[in-house]
């Protein structure tokens, strides 16, 4: 029997990994609502896009803290420092997180990935997708994800963003299409690739900061 790495882990054998890669893909296709299948098709397929942000994570001192303090985005958190400045990135995330009934706590635990520290890469980046939404101004509609999708994928090349940029546009209108081939998969991979590696940045820290100041520092 193989041994749990960690609080939750749920080990698998390479062909239960097929099974659950091939079925969480065609429920996802299947009911693209099935987060959970989105969730457990990163898992199983995301090993090698997983190490090589580990390798990006350790080459840097923020990365390196990152990995060694493992933060988790809980929903006190931005009120541990006080409550957020007016106009900071802590205030506009909150608001964001209000306006749309989010929860930072919302984001599913990782189960499938078998090695404990790549497991918090794969949850730190689930726990960062609202601070993405909110540094790249973009709303949770199904274009505005699809945008921070592509966004994702020049930022991390994970198996499932790349998953669900390519097979997310066939539920979109023919003119959201339009959009999203003319003006935001152009903004999403020239500011992916001009952004700053957004996965090593300590979010906790910039709660204060004034929003415009964050993203001026972290996506151009």
């Amino acid at each position: 029997m193989r041994r749990s790495l960690y609080r939750g882990h749920l080990p698998s054998s390479p062909v239960q990994k097929v099974v659950a890669a091939c079925g969480s893909a065609v429920a996802s296709l299947w009911d693209p609502r099935r987060g959970d299948m989105i969730g457990t098709l990163g898992e199983v397929t995301g090993r090698v896009a997983l190490e090589k942000l580990r390798r990006r994570l350790l080459a840097s001192e923020a990365g390196r803290a990152l990995l060694r303090e493992r933060p988790l985005i809980e929903i006190a958190a931005p009120r541990r420092a006080g409550p957020p400045t007016p106009g900071s990135f802590g205030a506009e995330y909150e608001a964001f997180m209000a306006r749309h009934g989010f929860h930072a706590e919302d984001r599913s635990p990782v189960a499938l990935v078998d090695d404990e520290e790549l497991a918090y890469v794969l949850l730190r980046y689930r726990q960062v997708h609202d601070y993405w939404h909110v540094l790249c101004g973009l709303p949770p509609t199904l274009l505005g994800e699809l945008a921070l999708k592509w966004f994702e994928l020049v930022q991390t090349e994970l198996p499932v963003a790349a998953f669900s940029a390519v097979f997310g546009p066939l539920r979109l209108s023919p003119k959201d299409r339009r959009a999203l081939r003319t003006t935001y998969l152009p903004w999403a991979l020239r500011e992916g690739r001009n952004a700053t590696f957004l996965l090593e940045v300590s979010y906790e820290r910039h709660l204060h900061t004034p929003i415009d100041d964050f993203r001026q520092a972290s996506t151009s």
